[in-house]
């Protein structure tokens, strides 16, 4: 068996996000999905994290799961054999971002949770494609699964997250910066500042996928990373 491959998820969703692509490796490769609903403050999670991960490890993160990713390669970079990005910001929340969550988090805690969660996923971006209607119920049925209390804690979470900057430009493993065109929340501009920051970076644009590219498309973004795991890893 080749290294073992973290995925982690990303705000409100599970290891539904990564279905095709966990199918794809496990043959190959062990795997294990984070259990992202339990993060509320990153460092902490990222701690967690490492005391029950192998020696090795790649990491495929998401969202909020890529903010994770970058912290556990910050704290222990030669655990980390390589790297994956998708749809991740790589900045700490502006003031004015992180006040504007807290209306959301009061209409979330008194009642009106469906509301914010349709708003929330809504907003996301998606591609043009016909199975937009079905990834907005999958990802729209995760949120409400997770539920509200889950909501508070990777707001939270996203509210408290560090500038990594610095970490991206100490990067060495093979990474993947991946995004789809049509993110709304995401725009391909901030992920093309990322892979220049990052010096082993290769930047993947799925032209027919918004925020959500391994549901979107998921045999685009599982070749993506197949190519990237086929990368020859640092010894």
């Amino acid at each position: 068996m080749k290294e073992p491959i973290l995925f982690i998820p990303g705000f409100m969703t599970d290891e539904r996000l990564f279905a095709a692509q966990v199918r794809a490796v496990a043959s190959a490769h062990p795997v294990m999905t984070a259990p992202i609903a339990e993060c509320e403050r990153i460092e902490s999670f990222a701690s967690e994290l490492l005391s029950v991960a192998p020696p090795k490890f790649a990491l495929v993160g998401f969202g909020l799961g890529g903010t994770v990713a970058l912290e556990l390669l910050r704290r222990q970079p030669n655990r980390v054999t390589r790297i994956a990005l998708i749809a991740t910001a790589f900045q700490a929340e502006t003031p004015q971002v992180a006040a504007d969550r807290e209306p959301q988090l009061i209409a979330a805690a008194t009642g009106r949770f469906d509301e914010v969660l349709r708003q929330t996923v809504s907003e996301a971006g998606y591609g043009p494609g016909a199975g937009r209607v079905a990834v907005q119920s999958t990802v729209t049925r995760m949120g409400q699964e997770l539920g509200k209390e889950v909501f508070r804690r990777h707001s939270r979470a996203l509210q408290r997250r560090r500038d990594q900057q610095t970490t991206l430009k100490m990067i060495h493993q093979p990474t993947l910066v991946m995004g789809g065109r049509h993110d709304r929340l995401l725009p391909i501009k901030r992920l093309e500042v990322m892979a220049e920051l990052i010096p082993s970076a290769r930047l993947s644009v799925l032209e027919e996928a918004g925020h959500f590219p391994t549901l979107e498309t998921p045999e685009a973004a599982t070749d993506a990373l197949a190519d990237w795991l086929g990368a020859p890893a640092p010894r």
